[in-house]
């Protein structure tokens, strides 16, 4: 009926499946942290450059 569906009688075999799951997954949150510190810190530069960091202190 559903031949294409594949559930494996061992359950060793989810093992390689999961662990490939946590690795994309961790190295997704790791990627994602470096480009939120990336883009803080441009913002930095940013407001460095163009002063706009006493433009807001002052509103």
């Amino acid at each position: 009926m559903m031949e294409f569906l594949y559930f494996p009688q061992d359950k060793s075999e989810y093992i390689p499946a999961v662990l490939m799951l946590l690795l994309f997954i961790i190295l997704a949150a790791v990627t994602m942290i470096v480009l939120i510190k990336a883009s803080q810190k441009e913002e930095k530069k940013t407001n460095h450059t163009y002063r706009l960091e006493e433009h807001e202190n002052e509103n």
